[in-house]
């Protein structure tokens, strides 16, 4: 028995949404169509794989979204004529693959497969990058600058040097970061900046 697969489709242009959606009856994959990123983002589905038109700030839109929420689903995207360059910032941004249109249902159930082997392996990696994100945003503007300066490697008096503030000025910071973070010690947070990506 197969197993049916909920498809995302965002895209704004209604006939090739009906297309895609046409193309995949009597497939495995199950079409839920959205005319925008925010339009799914309010639906916030669990599972299933994202087909997201790549147009305007679709794709960033929705992987801001699922950092936030702590919840992953793989996103390919798909456009008519992609530059290399394009298809490059999806990919960096969080894409798992790239199509381009038009393709045919055999093409994008491949993908889809694909996409679903990949965000086993990667789904682990996004939810602690979540969990990280939302312990930064924790921070003060400064303890980000100390938790920066920590990371590069500067003791507390660089630190207050580079920043114009008093070393113990920057201890103070420093224990409030930590604390902030959950952190019991400096390697700690400075692994949690790593895993939220911002060094």
């Amino acid at each position: 028995m197969i197993t049916r697969i909920n498809l995302h489709l965002v895209d704004s242009d209604s006939r090739r949404r009906a297309a895609v959606s046409h193309s995949l009856s009597g497939s495995a994959l199950h079409v839920e169509p959205f005319e925008g990123a925010q339009e799914l983002v309010e639906q916030s589905p669990r599972e299933g794989v994202l087909l997201v038109h790549d147009e305007g700030e679709s794709i960033g839109l929705l992987l801001d979204h699922m950092v936030r929420s702590g919840h992953w689903l793989p996103i390919i995207a798909f456009a008519e004529e992609p530059t290399p360059r394009r298809i490059v910032e999806a990919v960096l941004r969080g894409a798992v693959d790239y199509l381009t249109w038009p393709f045919d249902a055999t093409v994008l159930t491949e993908s889809v497969m694909l996409a679903q082997e990949r965000a086993a392996a990667m789904a682990g990696s996004k939810l602690r990058e979540a969990v990280a994100r939302s312990r930064i945003e924790r921070l003060t503007r400064r303890e980000r600058e100390v938790l920066a300066g920590v990371a590069g490697g500067l003791s507390n008096r660089m630190i207050g040097d580079k920043l114009d503030i008093s070393p113990r000025t920057v201890e103070i910071h420093r224990a409030n970061m930590l604390n902030k973070m959950g952190a019991t010690h400096t390697s700690e947070a400075i692994r949690i900046a790593i895993e939220a990506a911002l060094i």
